[in-house]
């Protein structure tokens, strides 16, 4: 082997250029690692957005129930009359002076005749008083009465003359009883109740049925004392029915009174008619107060955690920050933020429901779009860094 290796100066030559380069190339890949493992890594790639100033409309939230904006209650006039007949029924609309129920007219219609001989007797009564009256008064002059008898004929047709008035007066409180026979709506609007039942003899004054009046509901509010405040008359408000349904009112009146127990305060909302809205019905909404400026982000940069709200700041050294903000109203895809945040700090978006306080994060140039998917598409994963 010595003679070969001294024989061959060539070989001994290469053998030691190749130990040589295996050493070096050992000595590069060990300090490579070395530097990668002192220089850290972005724990993801995120985009960010800085806030922006947006306005907003103001509402106020309040819960109520709906009621009729007047109730009628329509009862028996007559006394100790049948009913005979039921003409509605509870949800049917009538009008101002529709017949809703009749009792047996025979015995107040035979007082009326009666009550009307009364009067005829009276009058006849009337008139020969008068006449004797005249007569006497023609004789004054020729002394064939005296005076005391013709003031006893002038008195007795002035009473029978009162007789008449009397007479008159009672037949019609018995014509009045024959009207009330038949029970009449005293407005437009809508049965809401009726006790009303074919045959029962019922006394003056029993409730026969209840009215919604003009068919108008409203919505009765409970606000708290210190928003009373910011409520004024016109106010609009918006109301959704237990059903989904939403309709458009107007706040109408603000009740001059807090309830000592609750502190809250009713108000009034007209409401339009709806087939989904229903006296006695729960109802929630919103009264519409104009519109303010607000500091904004999009609703994807928060984090609920334990239940508090983050949003995740990026720092000038590439780190993020975990700020605890509380949000306040939204409007589509932007929120509010009411405290927490400084208006010019730049807020991860995409991403942060991955992120912890003081990850090392890379800043994407921009969203990514592809000619596969439509560039509008929301973003709602974070991606890894590229390692």
């Amino acid at each position: 082997m010595r003679n070969t290796l001294t024989s061959h100066p060539a070989t001994l030559a290469l053998a030691v250029f190749l130990l040589a380069s295996a050493g070096l190339w050992t000595y590069s890949s060990a300090t490579h690692a070395q530097d990668s493992a002192k220089s850290p890594r972005p724990a993801l790639t995120v985009q960010t957005a800085p806030p922006q100033r947006t306005a907003m409309a103001q509402r106020l939230a309040a819960n109520g129930n709906v009621a009729a904006w007047q109730e009628a209650s329509i009862g028996a006039e007559s006394n100790g009359l049948r009913l005979t007949e039921v003409r509605v029924n509870v949800g049917d609309s009538v009008k101002a002076g529709q017949v809703l129920a009749t009792f047996a007219a025979e015995m107040v219609q035979a007082d009326v005749a009666q009550a009307r001989a009364s009067l005829l007797e009276a009058k006849a009564h009337a008139a020969e008083a008068a006449s004797n009256a005249e007569r006497a008064r023609t004789l004054q002059a020729s002394g064939a009465l005296s005076a005391q008898q013709i003031e006893q004929y002038t008195t007795a047709a002035q009473a029978a003359q009162a007789r008449v008035e009397a007479a008159q007066a009672l037949l019609q409180a018995q014509q009045l009883r024959l009207q009330h026979t038949q029970v009449r709506a005293p407005d437009h609007g809508v049965i809401s109740a009726r006790s009303a039942t074919v045959g029962a003899v019922v006394g003056a004054g029993t409730e026969l049925f209840r009215m919604v009046r003009k068919g108008r509901l409203e919505w009765r509010a409970e606000v708290t004392a210190t928003e009373l405040g910011r409520l004024r008359p016109g106010t609009a408000a918006q109301v959704t029915a237990a059903s989904g349904a939403s309709v458009q009112g107007q706040l109408r009146m603000v009740a001059p009174t807090v309830d000592p127990q609750t502190r809250n305060a009713l108000v009034y909302v007209d409401l339009p008619a709806h087939p989904d809205l229903r006296a006695g019905m729960f109802a929630r909404g919103e009264f519409l107060l104009g519109q303010s400026d607000a500091l904004t982000v999009p609703q994807e940069a928060l984090v609920v955690r334990e239940g508090f709200t983050y949003l995740f700041v990026l720092g000038a050294d590439q780190r993020v920050q975990r700020l605890k903000v509380q949000p306040g109203r939204r409007a589509g895809e932007r929120v509010e933020i009411l405290s927490g945040l400084d208006a010019g700090a730049p807020v991860v978006v995409r991403g942060a429901g991955f992120l912890n306080d003081g990850d090392l994060v890379r800043v994407a140039s921009g969203p990514e779009k592809s000619e596969d998917k439509p560039a509008a598409a929301p973003v709602n994963q974070a991606q890894p860094a590229i390692k």
